[in-house]
């Protein structure tokens, strides 16, 4: 197993660097499931900084930062909702996806988050599936004059910190 990724909370002079990640994680890493207008009416929901800091400051953002490079970002909506997870094209496979989404659902859980709800790229699907995320819907979300596939996903944390209090056992 690796060794845990270093997090640190979102800075607004991230957000560029962050814009960056995001668009270059979605050309890159979404091609097998979503075609390029789907690609570029994605990436072009981060394309005004100002709004895009506004949504990574309105939730508790995490970084995942290695070297002065910015590995990968999650954010949590409203201790509720997985809002964003992102992972820079070469650093798939390290576990940066991971090590945000184990800090995100612990923090919701010490805020007393019960479930945690995700909507998922199809991209995404079997990464939230594996960690124990199940469908819930389907959706299909206009961005300017195309539709984007995305599943609703939830987690049970009550499962989860019982889980964690009996040291894994059951």
């Amino acid at each position: 197993m690796k060794a845990p990724h270093p997090l640190r909370p979102y800075l607004p002079a991230d957000t560029i660097r962050l814009q960056d990640l995001f668009a270059q994680s979605i050309e890159e890493l979404t091609q097998e499931d979503y075609d390029e207008d789907q690609r570029l009416a994605w990436i072009s929901r981060a394309a005004d900084a100002t709004e895009f800091a506004k949504r990574l400051s309105d939730s508790l953002t995490l970084v995942v930062e290695r070297d002065g490079e910015l590995l990968g970002f999650a954010s949590l909506k409203d201790n509720a909702e997985i809002d964003m997870l992102f992972v820079h094209p070469f650093a798939v496979g390290e576990g940066v996806a991971t090590t945000l989404l184990d800090a995100l659902e612990r923090l919701a859980m010490a805020r007393g988050a019960k479930t945690l709800t995700a909507d998922v790229s199809d991209t995404a699907h079997d990464f939230f599936h594996g960690r124990g995320y199940q469908p819930v819907r389907r959706n299909n979300i206009p961005v300017d004059d195309v539709w984007l596939a995305s599943t609703t996903m939830t987690k049970d944390l009550a499962g989860k910190r019982a889980e964690e209090k009996s040291g894994g056992r059951p």
